[in-house]
């Protein structure tokens, strides 16, 4: 019996079925991937067979011109992505811009243009200025996946950056995004390089030196691996996420803005890093000189003060390391034109009361309505960083600061000036006095007579975020006692807030492990030698 000749499809037909197999509906898989685009593909989809992909391979999408990379994820469940569709993470798909349902494209992506400088930069090779643009840019544009980027981040941590790369890396990351231009010769900002829980400063020296005519547009980021950061903080009195347009608006009618930084795009491939480097618990020098440099110099400030705390469980543990951080950050500042200001600061505990967004408005509040019980450590810290910022104005003389900044919070100006930002960015209900706390709580007590020799920042920081800060405003930690106090044993030393139950039971089985808290002598409380 004779078969019929096979049918080759025609050269047209191929064409129009390889186009056909290619362009798939598109669905929103509601995953947050965080900074990293995810396409999901089923593996019964033709194109997936038709292509050879594989999970955690590359892919190209394009549609109404524009086009995302993608890593692929691979599933099994039509319930999840059908065969004839292409699912995209949230991040993935808000950056398409397409409505569920439209058809677009898939192929195989090329390998991101800056891979050869990756991989050199893993062999142990110095990067130019063109490697650190080229990998800058495809950060930005989400070109690397999350493998790639921390193949990035560890064979750019510790000493594996001399200090023209963590220039040319700060250098590219400012040129990655927006650049902010106030028009004015004098723009301030103050930054702390992190660490200390309840370091809300900012909070306090910007309307201080708005109200002595600087411009100080502070917009900052929300916490990364703290139980609050300025906009967590700021997010309680009023809104932080704000329009660039709106912004700049507050910003020329009050001198100054207290805003999250996310919607303004300043430099994006620090946020992209972040995303990486906080799992990773990698915070080394080169990429920290470079994140907080590029962000302020984006911002458009020209004068910064930075606040290096040194401590035994701070990010810096030793004046030696602390004078090699100010080292690289004025070196790297002053190639960049921007005036740099370097305090080197008490770290050995956290400062203020109160640990978690509500609780560290109430201090702010506190400090800024000159209350009794507004914390000394917080009110002295912020009015010595003020000064140092006031002191940036040619016509005042240098330690003249901080009694003008004294005279500021004395008088209510700078109550004043943060009352009119907070009404310009859109005013909330918040009662400093009775601020709606979680309702669960427990408290610690010191097990035995003594003075307190030492406060970890580490731990506390832990159980105030295991006890839900900063995703719960309510919860944190109220401290009652400091370093050198003296207690009695069942004498309070904290409050854990938090409003559910596991959170609760989160912190109160870190708190048994280690309370944070060492008791001793007067004699073993530990010095540093520090500016102010």
């Amino acid at each position: 019996m004779k078969h019929a000749p096979a049918q080759h499809p025609s050269p047209a037909d191929q064409a129009l079925q390889e186009l056909t197999d290619s362009r798939l509906a598109v669905r929103r898989v509601a995953i947050d991937t965080y900074r990293e685009n995810v396409a999901y593909l089923h593996r019964d989809c033709a194109l997936y067979r038709a292509e050879g992909f594989q999970a955690l391979s590359k892919v190209e999408v394009r549609a109404n011109g524009q086009h995302i990379v993608a890593t692929l994820n691979v599933v099994d469940d039509a319930a999840i992505v059908a065969r004839n569709e292409l699912g995209l993470s949230e991040d993935a798909f808000l950056q398409l811009a397409v409505a569920p349902g439209h058809v677009v494209s898939v192929a195989q992506a090329e390998p991101p243009a800056s891979i050869g400088a990756l991989y050199r930069k893993i062999a142990g090779e110095r990067l130019g200025r063109e490697d650190f643009q080229g990998i800058v840019n495809d950060i930005s544009a989400l070109h690397y996946s999350k493998i790639e980027l921390t193949a990035f981040v560890v064979a750019t941590n510790r000493d594996e950056l001399d200090r023209e790369e963590v220039y040319f890396l700060t250098e590219a990351m400012v040129a990655a995004g927006r650049k902010l231009d106030w028009h004015d010769s004098l723009v301030v900002d103050k930054h702390c390089i992190g660490g200390i829980p309840g370091n809300r400063t900012s909070m306090l020296v910007v309307p201080i030196v708005a109200a002595h005519g600087l411009m100080c547009p502070k917009t900052s980021s929300r916490a990364i691996t703290s139980p609050a950061g300025t906009a967590d903080t700021m997010e309680v009195l009023a809104n932080v996420e704000l329009p660039v347009n709106q912004l700049a608006d507050i910003v020329r009618d009050h001198r100054a803005c207290l805003a999250w930084g996310g919607t303004a795009n300043l430099s994006p491939a620090d946020d992209v890093l972040i995303a990486v480097e906080r799992p990773l618990a990698i915070d080394s020098p080169g990429q920290m000189v470079a994140s907080i440099l590029s962000k302020k110099i984006a911002a458009g400030s020209t004068h910064l003060v930075l606040d290096i705390p040194i401590g035994p469980s701070a990010k810096v543990r030793s004046m030696p390391e602390a004078q090699r951080l100010r080292r690289l950050f004025e070196y790297v500042a002053g190639r960049l034109h921007l005036s740099l200001d370097v305090v080197i600061t008490d770290g050995r505990q956290p400062i203020g009361r109160g640990i978690g967004p509500m609780l560290e408005a109430r201090d702010v509040m506190r400090v800024l309505e000159n209350d009794p019980q507004a914390p000394n450590d917080l009110r002295q810290k912020a009015l010595r960083l003020a000064g140092r910022l006031i002191e940036c104005h040619p016509d005042v003389r240098g330690g003249d600061g901080f009694a003008i900044a004294r005279d500021i919070l004395d008088s209510g100006r700078a109550l004043a000036k943060m009352n009119a930002i907070i009404a310009a960015q859109g005013a909330k209900d918040f009662d400093y006095n009775k601020p709606p706390l979680g309702q669960l709580s427990f408290e610690v007590c010191a097990p035995t007579d003594g003075v307190v020799t030492n406060i970890d920042n580490l731990q506390v920081a832990r159980i105030a975020r295991l006890a839900g800060a900063p995703k719960v405003a309510g919860a944190g930690i109220d401290l009652f006692q400091k370093l050198g106090d003296t207690v009695l044993a069942g004498d309070l030393l904290y409050r854990v807030h938090a409003s559910y139950q596991s959170d609760l039971g989160f912190a109160r089985q870190a708190c048994s492990k280690f309370n944070a808290y060492t008791l001793g002598k007067a004699s073993e409380v530990p010095h540093v030698f520090v500016e102010f």
